[in-house]
């Protein structure tokens, strides 16, 4: 199985649903009759609230990635509360196996994550059920404005900077090698480095580039005078989730309407926040003290939030990566990825 046989599944400015109808493909991004811009999420209209008592739920997620910003967005501006859910955060910063294990477990209930990160952690069988792509879009890779990389293939035989040799940027960018013809493991090296610290190994020349993500990267950008060589709004990727939602695996299986609901809530708030950037980095500013609203709206028009997937378009993706990370040497070169997505993702709105 190729990447290419992938390319041309891709969804742009909306998500649907391979083979039913009920959930056909339609735009993120609509225009009224009046020309206001209206926005949909991936999941459809008729899908019933919950009656009774607000459901308790309690949602693990990163507060320093902008790029899951849709989940204060979705207390904020009351689509949790729509869906007849009372949502509990969690601030999440540890290693994904500690994360997946909370949700298994039933510490948390669900988070947004980056399927890079979650992939190969899954393959330990956590109780965790991936059931959307959120969004796509939100890591760089970052060169010195007066530096004579201009692509990914002038890194031969350079040193790149990473934040974590397991994490989402490091295997990105690894396939991203790969797709340019190099080899991902001889003809480049990568180096570990704390966030704060990759602009200072790029000025000792420690590394040739580096990589991260928002709010981060923007900021490292403007500070140090950087440029971006590539990105995951590059090519195919543009059009391929890089956030994902994933609900304990107990909660999908016992109580399907509120696993429907958080996804659905999520997911529209994620939709609003593609069409409202300035009011959604106000929203976010009190978890990024060093970025104005103005920055983080600027960090949310250039990532893929106008990018959703669900059911079959979503475990494609999900299969897609497989196969990248099958070719960078992540998964072994056995594993039968159309199984194993199918395994770790589930439809909800069947």
């Amino acid at each position: 199985m190729t990447l290419d046989r992938f390319t041309s599944r891709r969804i742009l400015l909306g998500a649907g649903l391979t083979g039913l109808s009920a959930l056909a493909t339609r735009p993120l991004f609509a225009q009224t009759a009046a020309h206001e811009e209206t926005c949909h999420s991936a999941v459809p209209d008729n899908v019933k609230p919950l009656t009774g008592a607000p459901r308790k739920l309690t949602i693990a997620w990163n507060e320093t990635a902008l790029c899951v910003a849709a989940v204060p967005v979705a207390k904020e501006k009351g689509f949790f509360a729509r869906r007849n859910l009372d949502i509990d955060y969690i601030n999440f910063g540890g290693a994904t196996d500690q994360l997946l294990e909370a949700i298994s477990t039933g510490k948390a209930d669900g988070a947004p994550g980056m399927a890079l990160r979650w992939l190969k952690p899954l393959q330990q069988g956590f109780d965790v059920k991936l059931v959307a792509g959120l969004h796509a879009g939100c890591m760089y890779l970052m060169v010195p404005e007066g530096s004579p990389v201009r692509q990914i293939t002038d890194l031969k035989g350079k040193t790149v900077g990473v934040t974590d040799m397991g994490g989402p940027d490091r295997n990105f960018f690894a396939i991203r090698v790969k797709e340019a013809g190099l080899d991902p493991e001889n003809d480049i090296s990568w180096r570990a480095y704390p966030p704060d610290l990759l602009p200072l190994a790029l000025q000792r020349n420690e590394v040739q580039a580096i990589s991260d993500g928002d709010p981060v990267s923007w900021l490292q950008k403007r500070q140090f005078g950087l440029r971006d060589i590539d990105s995951n709004m590059s090519d195919q990727w543009a059009h391929t989730t890089c956030c994902v939602i994933g609900l304990r695996g107990s909660l999908v299986r016992d109580e399907p309407d509120v696993a429907r609901a958080v996804t659905q809530a999520i997911l529209e708030a994620g939709a609003w926040l593609a069409c409202n950037p300035e009011e959604a980095g106000e929203i976010f500013k009190p978890y990024a003290p060093k970025a104005s609203a103005a920055d983080l709206a600027a960090m949310i028009r250039i990532q893929g939030h106008h990018h959703q997937t669900l059911a079959g378009t979503f475990r494609d993706e999900i299969v897609l990566y497989a196969e990248a990370l099958k070719s960078v040497g992540v998964f072994r070169p056995s594993l039968d990825t159309a199984r194993y997505a199918s395994r770790v993702t589930q439809d909800l709105f069947v």
